[in-house]
Formats: structure tokens, sequence, C-alpha cells
């Protein structure tokens, strides 16, 4: 599962990172929540390239009639992703990266759960695989996503038996291509994270209340 993340990243850092011509204006945030939107990268859906836009964490299927069933949908199982009703369509033809600097874990500790702070070990942003949808109802419009999720790695386990599919930067020409419209040729970038370092760090419990956005939540504390 992936249920919270981090991104503190630089336009500039993003616009490099992820091969864009621009990139919105973003904040430092310490605690992104499920139903807020998160900053996420695809193929332009009009034609032409590759864009970053904000999109609401929590898929809406095109077909759903009620908006709310997004905040059930913060995640995808990879596995099945491209033949569940919800997603099959978004793994199609409206996949996206979300770009991230870490995820939060929550790990059974004496005194409750303790959350822990997942990244890269050098630091550096990485991108989370996701698929993205268009929901039009009565003249309202909402764009959201998903984060696509696979089993642990053997660094992950002893936090949680599931982690946010992580691309290589070599993978994300293919995860975006429109014209990749099969879903068994993408099967093979639904992995576990096998490339560079990543790190956990246990951090302040200030991060459990979704309220609190706030340098103080990645402040590291003994474990």
């Amino acid at each position: 599962m992936c249920g919270r993340f981090v991104l503190r990243a630089s336009p500039q850092n993003l616009q490099t990172l992820f091969n864009l011509e621009e990139a919105p204006p973003t904040a430092a945030r310490y605690n992104i929540a499920p139903t807020q939107p998160v900053l996420a990268v695809r193929a332009n859906p009009h034609g032409g390239l590759r864009e970053a836009t904000y999109l609401n964490w929590g898929l809406i299927p095109f077909w759903a009639k009620d908006p709310k069933i997004g905040s059930r949908m913060i995640n995808a199982r990879s596995e099945t992703a491209a033949e569940k009703p919800s997603f099959r369509a978004a793994f199609k033809y409206r996949r996206c990266i979300v770009p991230a600097d870490g995820f939060f874990e929550w790990k059974k500790e004496q005194g409750g759960k303790q959350p822990y702070l997942i990244g890269m070990d050098s630091g550096d942003v990485f991108g989370i695989a996701g698929l993205w949808e268009h929901w039009e109802q009565d003249g309202s419009v909402i764009e959201s996503c998903t984060l696509l999720t696979t089993d642990a790695s053997a660094f992950m386990a002893p936090l949680h038996h599931r982690m946010p599919v992580i691309l290589d930067r070599q993978d994300y020409d293919e995860w975006l291509d429109p014209g990749v419209q099969k879903g068994d040729t993408l099967l093979h970038l639904m992995r576990s994270f096998s490339g560079a370092p990543l790190r956990a760090v246990a951090v302040n419990k200030l991060v459990n209340n979704p309220r609190n956005d706030e340098p103080t939540c990645v402040e590291p504390v003994a474990a």
C-alpha cells in the first residue's frame, strides 16, 4: 500500500528529471494524503509533449455515478489493474508517473505504530507508476489518479507486504507511451524496486494526522 508520501523537489529539478518543457509551481509537501491534489507526469491527452499537472488522489472511473468512490481507489494492485473494471481503461490509455522523494509506512512497535519515511538513500526524487482518469458529469469535471502497488522487496518486507511500483528512469518513456496499449507488454515494469539503495527512517508521529503538512513530519526520531 501507499497511503502518504512526500515531494519537496523544485520545479526545475522535476523539469529535468522527467523531461518536461515546463513544470507547474510547486511547494514542498511533507504529508501528501488521499483525496488531495498530487503532481503527476503524463503524455499530453491532446497530443504533443509530456506534461505535469495536478490530479486528485483517488481514481474516479469514468463510468462512476458518484465521485466519492475515488476515496477508495487510492491504490491499484499492479498484478490485476489491467483487467479490473475500475482501472483497465486507464491502464490501457491513461498512465502517469507521480514524482515523490519519499513515502510513509507504519510498523507496529512497542508503544504503538511507528511511521517510517522510505526513500532513495541518495535522497533523489523517484517516479511511482500511476493511472489517471477523466470523469465528467452534469458539467463537473474531475481528473484523478491512483498509485500502483506490488509485492514488497526484501528491504520493504519488514515494514509492509506491499510497496508502490517505483519505475526505473529508463522505463519512463515506455510507461508513458500512448502507443503501448496492451497491458501484458507492461507487466515487466510492475516489479519490486531493485535499483538504487533505499533507506527507511523513523519519523515524527505528527505525520499520523493528514492535516499536518510541515517539516516536522519528516524529522527523524529514535525508533
